[in-house]
């Protein structure tokens, strides 16, 4: 896991992450955002889900680093206090991924978690 450069309510984001988004930025245009979501369902019970967004609501975290902007809602933010976003290359491939602290179990490929 990369260090925490940027936080917000308690959910923190890699600088792996900000790379990542701003060299997708660069060919999708800089209005675009990371948003990172939690939603039932998944193998395990909850699962995360990433999309890029132009749109923020007003009870959304944005978590900001040289203009690259990482989005949460307010339904998914409990589930991921004490978090850590990162962005990952590894053999199986380039993820973005979280380290929950709040998940008691996880599935192999680490999409989707319980609680």
């Amino acid at each position: 896991m990369g260090e925490a450069v940027a936080s917000s309510g308690g959910i923190s984001v890699t600088d792996a992450v900000f790379i990542q988004l701003a060299a997708i930025l660069a060919s999708e245009g800089p209005e675009k955002m990371l948003r990172v979501a939690v939603l039932g369902g998944g193998c395990s019970g909850f699962q995360y889900k990433f999309d890029l967004e132009t749109a923020t609501s007003d009870d959304d975290i944005v978590i900001e680093k040289d203009g690259a902007r990482v989005v949460i809602d307010s339904v998914s933010q409990p589930f991921l206090d004490g978090a850590v976003i990162d962005y990952k290359d590894e053999l199986i491939g380039a993820h973005f991924a979280v380290d929950n602290p709040n998940a008691i179990s996880s599935c192999g490929c680490g999409t989707s978690f319980s609680m």
